[in-house]
Formats: C-alpha cells, sequence, structure tokens
C-alpha cells in the first residue's frame, strides 16, 4: 500500500490553496460554457462535446434541445434520427448512440429522471467520470471534479500531481482541497487552459499561475 508522506501532503494543500485563490481572483466569473438549462441538457451536451469544444457544441444543441426536450424524447428515439443533427461534431455516430442508450437507461432505471448520484451516473451508457462529474457540477450543484483534457494538463504542468489517468488525478485533487472548492476549481483551471495555458504555447508571460509552474524545466517557487 502506498502511503502520503504528511508533510508533502500539507505543504501541497497550502500550494493549492494559494493557486485556487490565484485562479478565483483572475476568472471569477467562470462557469460551464455549454448552453444549458436542465439535468439532460447538461448531461447531452457533455456528451457531446467530448474531443469537441464547447463552441462547436453550443452550435447543435439549440435545434437538438428543441426538437428532443424530455429525457423520453431521446429515449425514443433512434441513433440514427439524432446522427444528422450532430453530424458537424466528431465521432457523432458514437455519440448519438450514447445519447439514445443513456436516455432509455434512464427512463428504465430512474424513472425518466437523470440521477444526481455519481455511482448511478457512471453507469449510464455512454457515460464516464468527466461527462458523471460536469453533471453533479453544472446540473445539481453538487461536488464534482472536471478532469477535462485542460484540467488534466495544467495541474500536471503547475504540479499538483504528477498521475497521467483522469480518475487518479481527480482523486489525488480531492485529497487537496475540500469538495465545496471541487466544482469553481474544476471551471477556473478549465477556464486558465483555453485562454491562457494552451498546450503547444503557453502566455506564460501574463499567467497568474507563472510562480508556481515549472514549465519548461523553469521551476519558479513552490
Amino acid at each position: 500500500m502506498v502511503t502520503t508522506n504528511p508533510k508533502s501532503l500539507r505543504s501541497r494543500k497550502l500550494r493549492t490553496r494559494k493557486i485556487i485563490a490565484a485562479l478565483a481572483k483572475a476568472y471569477p466569473e467562470a462557469e460551464c460554457e455549454l448552453t444549458i438549462n436542465s439535468p439532460i441538457e447538461v448531461l447531452i451536451a457533455t456528451i457531446l462535446s467530448a474531443q469537441c469544444t464547447d463552441k462547436m457544441v453550443n452550435t447543435v444543441t439549440p435545434s437538438l434541445f428543441r426538437k428532443y426536450p424530455t429525457v423520453t424524447a431521446y429515449a425514443q428515439a433512434t441513433p440514427a434520427a439524432v446522427e444528422p443533427m450532430i453530424r458537424t461534431l466528431g465521432l457523432y455516430r458514437t455519440k448519438a448512440k450514447s445519447i439514445v442508450n443513456a436516455a432509455r437507461a434512464i427512463v428504465d432505471r430512474h424513472d425518466g429522471e437523470v440521477p444526481d448520484d455519481l455511482d448511478q451516473l457512471v453507469k449510464l451508457p455512454g457515460v464516464g467520470r468527466k461527462t458523471a462529474n460536469c453533471v453533479m457540477v453544472n446540473a445539481f450543484g453538487k461536488p464534482g471534479i472536471m478532469c477535462d483534457t485542460h484540467c488534466c494538463r495544467l495541474v500536471q504542468r503547475i504540479g499538483l500531481t504528477d498521475q497521467k489517468d483522469p480518475e487518479k488525478i481527480e482523486r489525488a485533487l480531492a485529497e487537496l482541497m475540500p469538495p465545496e472548492e471541487w466544482g469553481l476549481f474544476s471551471h477556473r483551471i478549465i477556464w486558465h487552459g483555453r485562454r491562457l495555458c494552451h498546450a503547444r504555447k503557453p502566455d506564460c508571460d501574463h499567467c497568474t499561475l507563472r510562480q508556481w509552474c515549472d514549465h519548461g524545466g523553469r521551476k519558479m517557487n513552490k
């Protein structure tokens, strides 16, 4: 069994608090950038966002949500009927199948109501932990750490964890901050990744987290 050095954990928690404060100051308005208004819309839009930008998802969801306003409407649809409405997005066939099958599972197992429990969400077809956490945070206001590509990349870059697997990153971050910080931290680190800390060419000169970052081997400050 691997144990955590308490001093190391205390140090990382203190560092994390400073990073949380810096992100809160930089992005006080951070929120989900998907256009969503109900739990089923959150679930569908998040499924669609896999390997796709929120901006692209927002171009197809208005017409999709009008045609399928409820869980039951999706459950009664077929993947073939959904596909043309999301064809401009990557992996649209797989996503159409996931949407319909998830809706049918919600009708069969949860009386047509999107569950507000992480363990139940991840049992739905096509729903992984990232999607489930997005639903927990954005549909129900419950704690969740949304480990998308931006979050995973940045928390490694600023040294909060050296884990590479998203689920392990999620668990590492959960150890460093209280649950009430999880959702806002996720939104803010994602915003930071989209706006400044890009994968190939981060804007280090204007980065609010620069003092904690060792990007390019330039370790600044613990």
